[in-house]
């Protein structure tokens, strides 16, 4: 399941997007415009900032902005970023251990099968293509 932090990161992103003709995007227009409460918006920004997917900019005249064109961010980084990964299963997490019934599991190819689907979905995807409904 998408958590509610992955799901407000992309419309923030989206939403940032819409807006990049200004430089940078004060915090509290954001919230007001997500209906986003500011404390919990502040964390997922700090994400993304550390993530270098946004930039931000203290004191006057700060926010935040995009570091890059719409048509180059994925759904999928974005998701990750927030998730630390996409994978269905814990052995196809990118840190997991490798495990010792992989070579004898019936349902692995299964797993692989669909980490692969969701993977190939969210990549596939990306900001420009939701901002212009290309779905």
């Amino acid at each position: 399941m998408i958590s509610t932090k992955a799901r407000y990161a992309l419309r923030v992103m989206i939403d940032l997007a819409q807006h990049q003709e200004e430089e940078y995007i004060p915090l509290k227009e954001i919230a007001k415009r997500q209906e986003i409460s500011e404390k919990y918006l502040e964390i997922i920004l700090k994400i993304l900032v550390k993530g270098n997917i946004l930039k931000g900019l203290c004191g006057k005249g700060g926010g935040y902005r995009l570091t890059r064109l719409p048509g180059e961010y994925t759904v999928g980084e974005i998701i990750e970023l927030t998730e630390s990964t996409l994978a269905p299963v814990a052995c196809l997490m990118p840190e997991a251990e490798a495990c010792p019934r992989s070579g004898d599991c019936i349902t692995l190819p299964l797993w692989k099968k669909y980490d692969t689907l969701i993977h190939d979905f969210f990549y596939g995807i990306t900001l420009e293509d939701l901002m212009e409904g290309r779905l």
